[in-house]
């Protein structure tokens, strides 16, 4: 049985950038990867939002209501409703003056799943048993 380890390092700021929504997304669509699996494989992403990207995890965006685009918010409770492990690194929070009670949840759409704010030790273990990195 092989579970192949995917970290998503979300590391740019959603401003001027698709990227931080590349990512996600990319991170939410491992379900369909599933049916190209052979029997006993799984795949397990982790998405890291770390740097600039922590930027993109502050609650009560309004981008759908100036811009008319979904917001990175958006995009962060989504892998929470699909069960992914969102970390958010504690330094970066604190360094931009973000508190943990500023990060979004999606309990509202039913989600059981809360982003983790961690030392960025743990996102580095994260990265270290990964498979594969992918950098957005």
């Amino acid at each position: 049985m092989a579970d192949i380890k995917l970290a998503f390092l979300i590391q740019r700021p959603p401003y001027k950038s698709e990227n931080p929504k590349l990512g996600l997304t990319h991170a939410i669509s491992y379900q369909t990867v599933e049916i190209l699996l052979e029997d006993g494989e799984t795949v397990t992403p982790t998405v890291c939002v770390v740097g600039e990207g922590v930027l993109g995890c502050v609650k009560d965006q309004k981008a759908m209501e100036l811009y008319g685009i979904t917001s990175t918010e958006m995009h962060v409770k989504s892998c929470l409703l699909v069960d992914l492990d969102v970390l958010v690194c504690k330094e970066d929070l604190a360094r931009f003056g973000i508190s943990e009670d500023m990060m979004p949840d999606a309990e509202d759409m039913g989600a059981d799943k809360t982003i983790q704010v961690v030392p960025y030790a743990e996102i580095q273990k994260v990265i270290e048993n990964a498979n594969h990195v992918l950098f957005f």
